[in-house]
């Protein structure tokens, strides 16, 4: 079983930047992809972006493409998420969640980190 942390989440002005974070433990860590994914009250939980384990290759939402950078530490077993040009509409519970391989769906959800962008 894999368990994921999500971290860095917080308050910002529009225009501000955030990093969040989502570490893996448990058994041995090995996935196809990683990924995250947000939840805004009131609204069903939308994709992000994402990125392969191993090669890092990434892929966003049209919503955040520009302004966020997903990015891993294979070492360290954690993958980032750093929010530039943070705008309200950005403010949503953010979740990672793992893919194990390229034609299963993502899981392990973490338990979310809250992002709060103000006006």
């Amino acid at each position: 079983q894999v368990q994921l942390v999500e971290s860095g989440g917080g308050l910002v002005q529009a225009g501000g930047s955030l990093r969040l974070s989502c570490t893996a433990s448990g058994r041995t860590f090995s996935s196809y992809a990683m990924g995250w994914f947000r939840q805004a009250p009131g609204k069903e939980r939308e994709f992000v972006a994402r990125i392969t384990w191993s090669g890092g290759n990434t892929y966003y939402a049209d919503s955040v493409k520009g302004r966020f950078t997903i990015s891993r530490d294979y070492a360290e077993n954690t993958m980032y998420l750093q929010m530039n040009s943070l705008k309200p509409e950005d403010t949503a519970v953010y979740y990672c969640a793992i893919r194990p391989t390229p034609w299963s769906e993502f899981g392990s959800w973490g338990r979310g980190t809250q992002v709060t962008v103000s006006s």
